[in-house]
């Protein structure tokens, strides 16, 4: 062991000074609840972008393919699909699934009330996994007779509580065309995806429906929607989309489709940054308040091992190594601080949220392993590297003046 390493496993949290023994202390709680905040702040900024994200995309879709004209319009321009496109575009590994949809704007009449929706029409093949983790009463719409199925509609839980409706209850559709066209249909589900965008815009019904309704032929439809398997590469599938489709169709991310919420979810990172860099600077500035005054309190001892013949470097690694000790603690509170929360939350959802302000009931939490190691490293390294300049402070105490320091 070397002379630094033993001098400093002699001092650390040894003194008998309780003044330098409160800060030290403090310097400890600091670290644990800077790194604690860190990991907490992570975690929830990551679930809920995944969170948000999840929703966008469980309805959506991660790419739409339509009609290329200037229809602006919540209605799609209709088109007739190459037979062979959708095993084209499957040859690509990171696309999972391709179902065709249609939308229609309408109003819904019921109980004395109106309210403007637009019918997303989808046929027996669409997958209702996320539809399904979202149902809040009934099922999702019934393919086997297809006649029963034109019926059918599923409604988001906003639009049931303004109209007062549920499972099972009748309720008048006006189809919006140059001649409007009225529909009887039985509510088969109320879904709540969370998403006012979706919530308050957005049924779900029968394609064939639609069909029907805009005289379309058998092999007309208004879209694909096109699921990816990674997040990440949604614009990259999308570019390659493109290039397969043929002239009179094009793609859009969900991102363009709903550029709103992905902007706002951008904006997180950026209060990220500014989270890490103050939590940072208050770990720091304990740890600098910490060594300056383990330096002062033991001036004479410098003094000492000055007059022995130590160099200033070796007397600098004696603290280094006491604070390193010291921010060591810090980190294995903060680490358990922070995980202890975050798993706690991840499995209770203890902590609520006002869904009407943030989309969902409960605090998301997303912890990432590779994220609680980088923010160890960061605030040791940091706090070392900024910690050698005030150590410097024992280059100048000078051996005769020091000895005499009581």
């Amino acid at each position: 062991m070397s002379f630094a390493r033993f001098i400093s496993s002699r001092i650390t949290l040894k003194s008998k000074r309780t003044f330098s023994k409160l800060i030290v202390r403090i310097a400890i709680v600091g670290i644990m609840l800077g790194l604690g905040v860190m990991i907490l702040s992570l975690a929830v900024i990551r679930g809920f972008k995944q969170e948000i994200r999840g929703k966008v995309r469980g309805f959506a879709g991660d790419v739409q393919i339509v009609k290329s004209d200037l229809n602006n319009s919540y209605e799609n321009s209709s088109f007739i699909p190459e037979a062979d496109l959708p095993t084209k575009l499957k040859t690509n590994k990171y696309i999972t699934a391709i179902n065709p949809y249609a939308t229609k704007p309408g109003i819904i009449k019921a109980n004395g009330e109106i309210e403007g929706v637009v019918m997303k029409g989808v046929d027996k093949n669409y997958d209702w996994k996320y539809i399904k983790k979202a149902l809040v009463a009934g099922t999702v719409i019934d393919f086997r007779d297809s006649a029963e199925a034109m019926k059918q509609v599923m409604i988001s839980q906003v639009t049931a509580n303004r109209l007062r409706l549920k499972v099972g209850d009748d309720l008048i559709i006006y189809f919006i065309q140059e001649t409007p066209r009225r529909r009887k249909l039985t509510i088969k589900g109320i879904f709540s995806i969370g998403v006012d965008e979706v919530d308050k815009t957005f049924i779900i019904g029968d394609i064939n429906l639609i069909k029907r309704l805009n005289d379309w032929s058998k092999g007309e439809i208004g879209g694909y929607e096109v699921r990816v398997a990674d997040f990440d590469r949604i614009n990259s599938t999308a570019n390659w989309i493109d290039n397969k489709l043929p002239i009179l169709l094009k793609s859009y991310t969900v991102f363009e489709n709903y550029p709103a919420i992905f902007e706002w979810l951008g904006l997180l990172d950026v209060n990220t940054v500014v989270m890490l860099v103050l939590m940072t600077v208050v770990a720091v500035i304990n740890m600098i308040s910490a060594l300056l005054i383990m330096i002062l309190e033991r001036t004479a001892m410098i003094g000492m091992f000055k007059a022995m013949g130590a160099r200033n470097w070796v007397i600098q690694k004696v603290f280094l190594y006491n604070a390193a000790y010291l921010i060591g603690i810090g980190l294995l509170l903060g680490n358990l601080l922070g995980l202890g929360l975050g798993y706690f939350q991840l499995y209770t959802h203890f902590f609520k949220l006002d869904p009407a302000s943030y989309y969902m009931t409960f605090v998301p939490i997303q912890i990432e392993i590779s994220d609680v190691i980088l923010l160890n490293i960061g605030t040791l390294v940091v706090c070392l590297l900024v910690l050698i300049v005030p150590s410097m402070l024992v280059s100048r105490i000078s051996p005769v003046k020091a000895i005499r320091f009581k």
